[in-house]
């Protein structure tokens, strides 16, 4: 999920928003300031209401960011990469690089999640607790006992056993350490992701068929969203499983053409495009990295101005392109290729200088040979820390 306004960075961690999110907003406080708070406590002004909502609303963002921080920040402390946090329409994803080495960790980072709903959840309540012993019963104090329920109603929807929940996770992680196979667990947590998954969208569609109301149509776009997001994870952990335990150097095109980023397109052509098998050129300006060309963004070029244009203003900027050092796992660099740079990557040495770079083609590969490899991703003993032979660093 990309993020379309950052608000910033919470320890270290960068934290954004999704434009979707203004649509949940705006659906809560219709809910709130129109149906359950009037309602409740009839006969309050509808501004009464209406800012009852937006605190509701802000709120609950709050409460799904500390659940996604705690994701994170144990993550993190289990030696996973964070990249980001962003929320969005059905809630919040805490975008890790790379996968948890054992069991143990998977579990960890798994279940803190629905742990700091619960705590959240408890403190809105002991809120409302003594707001009500102070004032009485009114606005304020419902507003608290809703964020206090609303937060544990999601600790316990993140806790149903179904990928990419919490519970997927926690599933995954009791199969992994059960069966010393962490492929396996995770293909059976994403399948029983699509199985709640359908069970959602059934239910839905009951519900919106029978009259109960418009809230079976918001069932069956969870549904919806989790069957597509176990699927993915399903053939993820395949690709995962097959390219397990190659570093980017075993499989990155070596010596790339590297070209100058003050270079007109037509030239390239001419000189490179024309003579070469390459498809990927990497720019470099004062000896870094100064963007990336493709023949997809040549292609796009109208012909009458390929000659005046530079490459510098036909290419993926620099901060748009992934990067990454041969001994890095392929793994950890897949992620940030999907969608990026045409699916392209570049490989820098130690200088920061261009030594490679990493196509769909060279990943296509990889998956085409890897049963002649023979080796078995996450081996026993279960739950034992994996070795990964060459890492960089102590």
């Amino acid at each position: 999920m990309k993020e379309s306004i950052r608000l910033g960075h919470i320890a270290g961690i960068r934290i954004g928003l999704n434009y979707s999110v203004l649509l949940i907003v705006v659906i809560l406080v219709f809910g709130l300031a129109f149906g359950r708070f009037p309602a409740v406590h009839p006969g309050l002004s509808t501004w009464a209401y209406v800012v009852a909502g937006l605190v509701s609303a802000i709120f609950l963002l709050a409460s799904l960011l500390v659940h996604e921080l705690a994701h994170a920040i144990v993550a993190r402390r289990n030696g996973i990469e964070v990249s980001g946090i962003t929320l969005w329409l059905l809630g919040g994803v805490a975008q890790l690089r790379g996968e948890p080495r054992s069991a143990g960790a998977d579990l960890r980072i798994a279940v803190v999640g629905p742990l700091a709903s619960l705590a959240v959840g408890g403190v809105f309540a002991i809120a409302a607790v003594v707001a009500h012993a102070a004032t009485g019963p009114g606005l304020g104090v419902d507003t608290l006992a809703y964020l206090a329920g609303i937060n544990g109603i999601l600790a316990a929807f993140n806790l149903v056993p179904a990928a990419p929940l919490d519970g997927g996770r926690v599933l995954r992680a009791f199969l992994w350490w059960r069966h010393g196979d962490r492929t396996s667990a995770a293909i059976t947590a994403a399948r029983a992701g699509r199985v709640f998954g359908y069970l959602l969208i059934a239910f839905g569609f009951l519900q919106f068929v029978v009259g109960v109301g418009f809230g079976g149509l918001w069932l069956v776009l969870i549904g919806l969203f989790l069957v597509g997001a176990a699927s993915s994870e399903e053939q993820q952990t395949r690709v995962n499983a097959a390219l397990h335990g190659l570093r980017v150097r075993d499989v990155m095109t070596p010596s790339p053409v590297v070209t100058d980023a003050a270079r007109s397109v037509q030239d390239l052509i001419d000189e490179v495009v024309l003579t070469h098998r390459f498809s990927t050129y990497p720019l470099v300006e004062d000896g870094r990295l100064a963007g990336l060309v493709t023949l997809n963004r040549i292609r796009s070029t109208p012909p009458e101005e390929r000659a005046t244009r530079r490459l510098a203003d036909i290419a993926w900027p620099p901060d748009e392109v992934p990067t990454a050092h041969p001994d890095d796992p392929l793994t950890d660099l897949l992620p940030r290729m999907a969608g990026r740079a045409d699916g392209r990557a570049v490989v820098l040495g130690d200088g920061a200088q261009v030594v490679g770079v990493v196509s769909p083609s060279d990943i296509s590969r990889a998956m085409h040979t890897s049963d002649f490899r023979g080796s078995r991703p996450y081996p026993p003993p279960r739950g034992a820390d994996m070795t990964f032979p060459h890492d960089r660093g102590p």
